[in-house]
């Protein structure tokens, strides 16, 4: 909806009211700004501002009283009004301003101003400028201050403008929130910078003569569309001075600013706690009911407006506008989309994200997407995926991050309940609070929900299985949009299908596992000078086998560097507290080749995951994955993948043990199948022929693959990855719960025909 004239004139941007107070950084009296704050938040106000004249001695710097301002309150937002951009270098001020936000979760606006008081800010060192050079020094630090947060983007910020320069300046700190710029403007060309780059316009009344706001916002306007904006993206802020003796007839005169000048966020100067409180508690509720009952009568609503820049980013054949309320949904042209298009190690542009915070909303996300078969889905829950595609291009992803819940149900029986977006570094901290651990792969950073769903190869897997060995129920997401538990005896089918192959028939919203007691163990990272590949390979094989269940350990290598030794790296678990058990299980290890780095100390589940970024991933491009299980690293299969990684072609080769207690549950008790196998293999290259031709070379030598490690899209590898038995009950199972295919994206199954099924 545009901007609605009434009687002519009258001019409302539908924009949701806000109040705010204008404080004086006063430094005779220090406490005084931080207690009016408080006392601001305390009656209910949104915004808390201070002006900026760092030249100024009787004044606290603005930033540090910001800063301070904001560890002191919890909900009340925090802004320069305005900021002195002169004296404050872009550059700086955008790390700043992203510092303060993520301090503050997101409470922190930008105001700026082009300058004035020319004479104190050259003595501060400023340079002097004039009225027309202010105005195109200010449009440049906007430019640059944005740059900064855009740490999605690759690359130093570079730009040589006529009065700001930065040459190969790191990116970021990336702010919690998309930080609105606010402009202090009043001449032609000031207000043009406000509407054609700006997000609020804040002058002061007292320096307005009448008619001046209807002006301002006419040029503001005008400069908009001339950038094809929607004026309603540019919310009108206005600095009105001392609270009128009469609340009730002040509180009519905001109304009629608000509905005839639009603006949408009064700021009162005062210093006066009982003021800021009567401003907050009598003023600002009677304002929002005037205006509230005038926009009924006229039939306009209020709301937040989508940037044009937004809406022309948009995938054509998407419903945007029809994604159930209160869903979150971030768009290609929003400011947290860079931090959610792609993942780990895959690239990705989709067309919209939906982040559910509750099965009922995975629900909603779900028949969304049912609604555009046309376009691909995507589920994810940390984005570590290689094989699985928790991304892609211009369609639609549910990302499960908000479902990361970890609650304790039954201490005696150690059962837990996890949600899919939590981490394993986070779910093995909180475990450990107990002295219990989950096997989880070996990095923090993988997502519950994905893994838990393939298998999961973990560090404890030889001495407790997989993580799926520890499921007991599942609260699962149906393509239909139902919501069901799952177990044992409720949906049995359901409950062996999410076991190794869960990604073909729901969303699991919540797990529940019955974890294991796991105390202090031994964490060793070994590196080794290998000359004989092969041999290594083949011994590293033969001792696994040969150890105790206590021990599970991983091989690590990749191709050889020229005129370098090969390096093979092992790591991984002894569950054991005693450092002469953990030396003995290491030692024959020890024996297989010189070793030129060691690691081996005594720690706990949760130090050893602690091993992840869990911050946004910016991966680009698609990793090329090969994977296979063996029950045996026999001298063939080693001479095999010796030659592969001479090769060249390979630079990341990995053996996990497997066996042990994984072998302890029946081959068709889960869908994960090919439980006799001792080590899964994976194999990674950046070109995806030469990769292939050399996997060819072992394939021969494998049996099966892991899901989560192999990312090509054959169609025969999923007679690879479930035995004929396996496969033929999974189709079964996927032409009951999702006979359309609605989750064909990871690893598809084709449903069995009706017959069979």
């Amino acid at each position: 909806m545009p901007p609605v004239l009434v009687c002519g004139g009258p001019m409302d941007y539908g924009h949701p009211l806000e109040f705010g107070a204008f404080i004086t950084p006063s430094a005779a009296a220090a406490e005084a700004p931080v207690i009016l704050s408080q006392v601001a938040e305390a009656s209910g106000l949104d915004l808390v501002t201070f002006q900026d004249h760092p030249y100024q001695p009787a004044f606290l710097d603005t930033w540090t009283l910001m800063s301070f301002v904001a560890a002191r309150t919890e909900a009340i937002r925090i802004a320069p009004n305005v900021l002195n951009v002169p004296l404050r270098p872009p550059a700086v001020v955008a790390r700043a301003a992203a510092s303060l936000d993520l301090l503050s979760g997101g409470r922190f606006d930008l105001g700026l101003g082009a300058g004035g008081f020319w004479d104190a800010i050259e003595a501060m060192g400023g340079a002097r400028l004039t009225p027309g050079q202010a105005v195109t020094a200010l449009e440049e630090a906007i430019d640059l201050i944005r740059e900064f947060w855009r740490t999605d983007e690759r690359g130093g910020v570079f730009t040589d403008g006529r009065y700001h320069r930065v040459h190969g300046a790191k990116r970021g700190p990336r702010p919690a929130h998309d930080i609105p710029i606010h402009i202090g403007a009043y001449k032609p060309r000031m207000l043009s910078l406000t509407g054609r780059k700006g997000d609020g316009w804040l002058p002061s009344l007292g320096y307005l003569q009448p008619g001046d706001l209807a002006k301002g916002n006419a040029a503001i306007d005008e400069a908009a569309a001339s950038v094809g904006r929607d004026p309603r993206e540019i919310r009108r802020l206005l600095n009105i001075g001392q609270l009128a003796a009469d609340p009730a007839e002040f509180a009519e005169r905001l109304a009629r600013l608000a509905l005839e000048d639009g603006i949408g966020t009064f700021i009162i100067a005062a210093d006066d706690p009982d003021l800021l409180q009567r401003f907050g508690e009598e003023v600002a509720p009677a304002v929002r009911a005037v205006v509230a009952d005038e926009r009924a009568r006229r039939g306009v609503t209020a709301g937040p407006v989508r940037s044009s820049a937004t809406l022309a980013a948009r995938r054509d054949g998407i419903a945007y506008d029809d994604v159930p309320a209160g869903l979150r949904a971030i768009e290609p042209g929003d400011f947290g989309y860079g931090d959610v298009r792609a993942t780990y190690m895959r690239g990705g542009a989709p067309g919209l994200v939906l982040q559910p915070d509750s099965p009922q909303q995975v629900a909603e996300a779900v028949s969304f997407a049912r609604r555009h078969p046309e376009h691909p889905l995507s589920v994810r829950s940390g984005g570590h995926g290689i094989s699985g595609r928790s991304t892609n291009d211009g369609g639609i992803v549910i990302d499960l991050r908000r479902l990361d819940g970890i609650e304790v149900l039954d201490a005696g029986r150690r059962l837990v309940r996890i949600g899919p977006g939590a981490r394993w570094a986070q779910v093995a901290a909180v475990l450990g609070e107990h002295g219990w651990a989950l096997s989880s792969g070996d990095y923090g950073g993988v997502g519950v929900g994905g893994l838990a769903t393939a298998g999961g190869i973990g560090l404890l897997a030889r001495e407790h299985g997989l993580t799926i060995d520890h499921l007991r129920a599942a609260e699962v997401v149906l393509a239909d949009g139902s919501i069901v538990r799952t177990d044992a005896a409720s949906h049995p089918d359901l409950f062996w299908a999410i076991r190794g192959a869960g990604a073909n028939v729901g969303i699991v919203t919540a797990f529940e596992f019955e974890v294991d007691e796991v105390g202090q163990i031994g964490h060793a990272q070994l590196a080794f000078q290998v000359d004989d590949v092969a041999a290594f390979l083949e011994g590293y094989g033969r001792v696994v086998e040969a150890s105790p269940r206590d021990l599970t350990l991983f091989l690590l290598t990749g191709a050889p560097r020229p005129g370098q030794p090969q390096i093979v790296q092992l790591y991984g678990i002894v569950d054991s507290d005693d450092p002469d058990t953990i030396i003995a299980r290491l030692q024959p290890f020890a024996e297989l080749a010189p070793l030129v780095q060691q690691s081996v100390r005594l720690t706990t589940y949760p130090q050893v995951m602690a091993n992840a970024d869990l911050g946004p991933q910016h991966g680009a491009g698609e990793p090329h994955s090969r994977s296979g299980l063996i029950e045996h690293v026999t001298p063939a299969f080693a001479e095999a993948a010796a030659r592969m990684l001479q090769s060249g072609a390979v630079p990341f080769f990995q053996l996990r043990a497997v066996g042990g207690a994984v072998a302890d549950v029946a081959e068709d008790e889960t869908a994960y199948a090919h439980r006799s196998a001792n080590f899964s293999v994976a194999a990674l290259g950046s070109h995806p022929d030469r990769l292939d031709a050399q996997w060819r070379t072992l394939a021969h030598h494998v049996d099966g693959m892991y899901l989560s490690f192999d990312s090509s899209e054959r169609p025969e590898r999923i007679a690879e990855a479930f035995p004929p038995a396996t496969l033929a009950r999974l189709r079964a199972i996927k032409a009951t719960y999702d006979p359309t295919c609605v989750f064909r994206d990871n690893f598809a199954i084709e449903p069995a025909e009706s017959g069979a099924a």
